[in-house]
């Protein structure tokens, strides 16, 4: 998520907002250091095993959108594959595939839309393990604005993050018919004050993040918490232009050494180990991220973790972690054919082969089937979870 000068100071602000309030970012990118998170070494009859390093560098700041990974650290997942895995935060300066591309570590997590930019540049990784099934990205309103569809956005403030989170939105829109020229595209901090103080009429938000930062918050003319029947939510995948979102990315030219190979396959193996935790045990799965270092609100983490899983639960792909290819193309269309307010596109070829293979996750899932562990959740239902004011 880089971007104009304009862009940067919504951002640097958000970043002052996050330092006084239990809120959290999106999907883009914090630095450095690692989390301390990393697994220790597994004892023998002949003392510890040497486990091998690896550092998976996130998008964001600690919070359920990555409670897998978090979960895979403090159940040992990952020692239990040989591997001693430090996480570093993402953040505002932080792009995870340009980390990764140029590497600074061995994995990272980031959007498919935003990596297959970074790709057409030379960036040389490959999608090794689609987490995120489904599209978390939502438009967002208040009923009397009587928005319900993108073709309402017409003489509207569309409120837009950027950052390349506005692809999807863009995309619903030329679906429809209405052209940048019909709206006024306004910028977005990575909250809802906008839509709250009335700057934009619909605004973009995350089913596990802002959107809950909504429901969290007193309507002035009641004294009670917004309920979701004060809201119309406009859902891209049920519009038809959701784009893959959180995956596992893996360097390309790494992937020819048998070594890498093999590490790929454990580490993806205990990354979904990891999330099954989570699906299975939420509470749980919330508190590890917050004692992790997140500064989410404890309804607020809970709600996160919940719907996270649902982007996730059920698979319909194979299992967790496999690359539907009907969901790639439609990424990659709409990543060639929308254009943003400069005229441009995200991409203007198809990427190359490499850009992605279920090679590495098909063999971690062969694996945990043996095992016994369940990596479809056809049973998955989510938990009911009550936001209180603030996420506290």
């Amino acid at each position: 998520m880089r971007a104009t000068t304009t862009w940067g100071a919504a951002a640097a602000a958000f970043v002052l907002a996050l330092s006084g309030c239990s809120t959290g970012g999106t999907d883009d990118d914090t630095g450095g250091g690692g989390s301390g998170d990393s697994s220790s070494g597994a004892s023998g009859s002949d003392g510890p095993a040497e486990l091998r390093p690896v550092t998976l560098q996130l998008q964001w700041v600690p919070q359920a959108q990555f409670a897998g990974y978090y979960a895979a650290i403090d159940q040992g997942f990952y020692e239990e594959e040989g591997l001693d895995v430090t996480i570093q935060e993402g953040g505002v300066d932080i792009v995870p595939q340009d980390v990764l591309a140029n590497g600074e570590v061995d994995y990272a997590i980031s959007w498919v839309p935003k990596v297959l930019g970074s790709i057409e540049q030379g960036a040389g990784i490959t999608d090794v393990a689609q987490i995120f099934e489904r599209s978390g990205t939502l438009g967002v309103s208040f009923k009397e604005a009587g928005i319900t569809s993108p073709a309402d956005f017409a003489g509207k403030n569309v409120g837009s993050w950027g950052f390349g989170n506005e692809w999807e939105l863009f995309a619903a829109m030329q679906q429809e018919g209405v052209t940048l020229d019909d709206i006024s595209l306004v910028q977005q901090a990575f909250d809802m004050s906008g839509l709250l103080q009335g700057d934009v009429d619909v605004a973009q938000a995350m089913t596990y993040n802002e959107y809950a930062q909504l429901l969290e918050t007193k309507d002035p003319d009641t004294g009670e918490l917004y309920q979701p029947e004060d809201l119309n939510v406009i859902d891209y995948n049920d519009v038809g232009t959701a784009m893959l979102q959180d995956a596992i990315w893996a360097q390309t030219s790494e992937l020819d050494d048998p070594a890498y190979q093999e590490q790929t396959v454990d580490f993806i193996k205990a990354s979904i180990k990891g999330w099954v935790y989570a699906r299975d045990n939420p509470e749980d799965a919330a508190t590890i991220v917050t004692e992790a270092g997140s500064i989410l609100g404890q309804s607020h983490q809970l709600w996160m973790t919940n719907e996270t899983n649902k982007l996730i639960w059920p698979s319909t792909s194979g299992g967790i972690g496999m690359i539907d290819e009907a969901a790639w193309e439609q990424t990659v269309e709409i990543a060639m054919g929308t254009e943003n307010e400069t005229g441009a596109t995200i991409i203007s070829s198809e990427p190359p082969e490499t850009a992605y293979t279920n090679e590495y996750v098909e063999q971690a899932l062969d694996e945990l089937r043996e095992e016994g562990v369940d990596v479809e959740g056809a049973d998955f239902e989510p938990i009911e979870v009550t936001l209180n004011e603030g996420g506290n």
